[in-house]
């Protein structure tokens, strides 16, 4: 241990030695130069990586052009601290070595960000979502705003920001919602034991067809889906683009119900009855409507 510090130390020494505050002082140019090299070309910089993102995200899809734009930046941020630290008098050969030795402590204390971002290299890479998809992660449902060194950023249908880690979403199940371009609504529904199957088909494929926003191919079809406690269940499934899949769940669901009440087909729905026990007191019933109760001694 005090073999490192005394190398990292002494490796510190060395690379400061043609670092001389007097002699900058005394000709500032270096320092003006180094001054100029990170307020001027970082601005650049930042300015070429977002031109590159957006016109590859332009000319291909966002989601390439986020990869290429850190890929584009990250080289000339490099190179702009190397060119910084030449100028000011830095050697960089001590300073490698003492960065490997600190990389090793480092390593230890960093477990977790390194491997978020090994774990963001691999989602840039593999392209199981891209930036303006929409995901589901556990309990958390939201556009992919950004996906960053550490993490993921969603901002979900309430207008919030949910950051979820790389390493995370390498490791858990995920949904992309809108990886497709065409999506399903299923809509459930039950009818009464009394009614013509075939009827009620026919009202339900009437229904997709009259509405503008459900597609023809793939066709909507009526699933049975099993006997019920009180009805006869159905699984109506519709097909409609990704962008106007909520409307299209909404509006058939309403129209189902109109349509299923203006045809007379019954929605039943569960009832109670109620018994009393044996020792209890018998529920008093009143008959209206009908014939007066005879009188007591009419013959």
């Amino acid at each position: 241990m005090y073999g490192m510090l005394a190398t990292l130390q002494a490796s510190q020494t060395d690379g400061l030695g043609q670092w001389n505050l007097a002699r900058l002082m005394a000709d500032p140019g270096p320092l003006l130069r180094a001054a100029l090299l990170i307020f001027v070309g970082m601005p650049v910089a930042w300015a070429v990586s977002r031109w590159v993102r957006s016109y590859v995200g332009r000319l291909y899809t966002p989601h390439k052009g986020l990869i290429v734009g850190k890929v584009v930046f990250w080289p000339i941020a490099l190179i702009l601290a190397v060119s910084v630290l030449n100028e000011v008098g830095f050697s960089l050969a001590p300073l490698l070595g003492a960065a490997g030795i600190l990389g090793v402590a480092l390593g230890f204390a960093s477990q977790t960000s390194v491997s978020n971002i090994i774990s963001g290299f691999f989602l840039l890479a593999e392209e199981p979502f891209m930036v303006g998809d929409v995901i589901n992660v556990g309990d958390v449902t939201g556009a992919v705003l950004s996906i960053d060194m550490l993490s993921v950023k969603l901002r979900t249908f309430d207008n919030k920001m949910v950051r979820i880690p790389n390493e995370t979403l390498v490791k858990a199940q995920f949904t992309n919602v809108t990886r497709f371009p065409i999506r399903r609504v299923d809509v459930p529904v039950g009818v009464a034991y009394k009614e013509d199957i075939g009827r009620v088909r026919a009202v339900l494929l009437d229904v997709a067809e009259a509405n503008p926003n459900v597609l023809m191919e793939p066709a909507p079809v009526v699933m049975f889906s099993g006997y019920g406690a009180s009805s006869i269940d159905f699984t109506f499934a519709v097909w409609a683009k990704r962008e106007s899949w909520l409307a299209v769940k909404n509006s058939i669901t309403e129209e189902v119900k109109r349509r299923l009440d203006s045809e007379g087909i019954e929605i039943p729905f569960p009832h109670v009855s109620l018994y009393t026990g044996s020792v209890t007191e018998p529920f008093p019933i009143r008959i209206e409507g009908g014939p007066p109760p005879a009188a007591e001694g009419d013959g």
